[in-house]
C-alpha cells in the first residue's frame, strides 16, 4: 500500500471460462499444506485457513502466551466474515447438483459455517471466554472489532483477538456480483470519474486488544490505540448507501473516541469505487467535517487490494495503523479523473508523507448497515 502497489490481476485460482468479469485481488501461491498438517486442512474451508494464518502472526506480534495464567478464560474471540466458507459450500453443491453425487462430504457444515473461523482461532491458542462470529456483509470485520473493544473496555474480557476473514472468490460468487452489475471489468478505480465498479478481494487481518496500562506494563509493542467505534443502520434501502446513515456513523466514532473533526488527519474511505457508493461517502465526510474536509486525506485502499467484503475493515485497519506509524498517507490507486461529485483530497496514485495522530476507517455495508473505527497513534 505504501508503494500503490495494486494486487488486481487476471483471477488464476478457479476456472474463468463462464466468468465476464476476469480480475480480482487473490492470495496467490498460498500452499495451505505450508501451514496446516492434512488432518486438520480436512476441517478448514480457506476462509479458516486466511484466519488462522493471520492470528498466528497477530498472537507472535503480541508476545502473548493465552496458555499460562487462565489469560484464556479472559480473552474474546470475534471475527467477521461477510459469506463464511463459500469455498466448501461451492464444493458440495457442485458435487450434488453438478455430479449428482447424493453423498456430501461429512465435514461440509462444519467448513461451510460463518463461525467456523472463530471457532478454529479460539482452539488454536485455548481462547475459552466469548467466542462468536459476527456477519454483517462488508461491515463484518469492523462491527466484530467494535464489539471486541467494547467487551475489553467494560472489563468483561482482558483481551480480544478479533477482526475478519474472506474467502469469496469463487464462480458462483463472482456471477453474482456480475449480476449486480457493479463490478468492475478493468480494475478499482474509488472516486474516479472514470470508475465502473468494485473488483472482488480475500484475505484476513487479525488483532490483538488490551488495556494501554495492562500493555504498557509487560512492555508489550503497542502498535495503535483503539479509540472508538460509530455504528448505524439506514434502515431504507437494502443496496442504495445513505450519507445520513453513513455521517451517523461517522459522527459516533468521533463521540466514542472524544475526538474533534479537526484531529483526524485520515479518512480510509470505504471506497467501493461504485457509481452510488463515492459521491455518498464524500457527502457524508463534507456532513460531518465541515471546512476541516478539505483538510483531510482519504484514500481508498481497495483500489489495490480490492474488496474483501466481511475482512475488508481488517484489512484497512492495517493501513490505518501504517498510516499512524509511520507517516505514510496509502493512496487511492488507478486514478485518472477527478469526479464532480467527489470533491475531496483523495490522494492519487502516489503515497504522501504526512503525520497523522488520528485515524477513521470507515465501512458501509449492504443493509444499509455503516461502521467506522477510530485509532490513535499509540502513546
Amino acid at each position: 500500500m505504501r508503494e500503490g502497489r495494486s494486487a488486481i490481476g487476471p483471477i488464476s485460482n478457479i476456472p474463468t471460462d463462464l466468468l465476464n468479469i476476469k480480475i480480482a485481488a487473490e492470495v496467490r501461491g498460498f500452499d495451505p499444506l505450508a501451514h496446516f498438517d492434512s488432518k486438520r486442512l480436512i476441517l478448514l474451508d480457506r476462509v479458516s485457513q486466511f484466519a488462522l494464518v493471520a492470528a498466528r502472526e497477530a498472537v507472535a506480534q503480541s508476545g502473548l502466551d493465552f496458555g499460562t495464567d487462565a489469560r484464556g478464560e479472559r480473552t474474546a474471540c470475534i471475527i467477521g466474515t461477510g459469506i463464511g466458507g463459500e469455498n466448501s459450500h461451492n464444493e458440495q453443491s457442485s458435487r450434488f447438483y453438478g455430479d449428482r453425487n447424493p453423498r456430501v462430504h461429512p465435514l461440509a457444515i462444519v467448513r461451510v459455517m460463518a463461525n467456523a473461523p472463530a471457532c478454529h482461532v479460539g482452539m488454536e491458542f485455548g481462547l475459552t471466554g466469548p467466542s462468536f462470529a459476527v456477519v454483517s456483509a462488508c461491515a463484518s470485520a469492523n462491527h466484530a472489532m467494535a464489539q471486541a473493544f467494547d467487551m475489553v473496555r467494560s472489563g468483561k474480557v482482558d483481551f480480544a483477538v478479533t477482526g475478519g476473514t474472506e474467502a469469496c472468490v469463487t464462480v458462483p460468487t463472482v456471477k453474482a456480483w456480475e449480476a449486480m452489475r457493479v463490478t468492475a471489468d478493468d480494475t478499482c478505480r474509488p472516486f474516479c470519474r472514470q470508475r465502473r465498479g468494485m473488483v472482488l478481494g480475500e484475505g484476513a487481518g487479525i488483532f490483538v486488544l488490551e488495556e494501554y496500562e495492562h500493555a504498557r506494563a509487560r512492555g508489550a509493542t503497542i502498535l495503535a490505540e483503539f479509540a472508538g467505534a460509530g455504528m448505524s443502520a439506514d434502515a431504507g434501502d437494502i443496496v442504495l448507501p445513505s450519507e445520513t446513515g453513513a455521517a451517523r456513523a461517522l459522527a459516533g466514532a468521533l463521540a466514542d473516541a472524544r475526538l474533534g473533526a479537526g484531529d483526524v488527519g485520515y479518512i480510509n474511505a470505504h471506497g467501493t469505487g461504485t457509481p452510488a457508493n463515492d459521491p455518498t461517502e464524500s457527502k457524508a465526510i463534507r456532513r460531518v467535517f465541515g471546512a476541516h474536509a478539505d483538510a483531510l486525506c482519504v484514500s481508498s485502499t481497495k483500489s489495490m487490494h480490492g474488496h474483501a467484503l466481511g475482512a475488508a475493515g481488517a484489512i484497512e485497519l492495517v493501513a490505518a495503523i501504517g498510516a499512524l506509524r509511520d507517516g505514510i498517507i496509502p493512496p487511492t490507486a488507478n486514478f485518472i479523473d477527478a469526479d464532480p461529485e467527489c470533491d475531496l483530497d483523495y490522494v492519487p496514485n502516489v503515497a504522501r508523507e504526512k503525520a497523522v495522530r488520528a485515524v477513521l476507517s470507515n465501512s458501509f455495508a449492504f443493509g444499509g448497515l455503516n461502521a467506522v473505527v477510530a485509532v490513535l497513534r499509540a502513546p
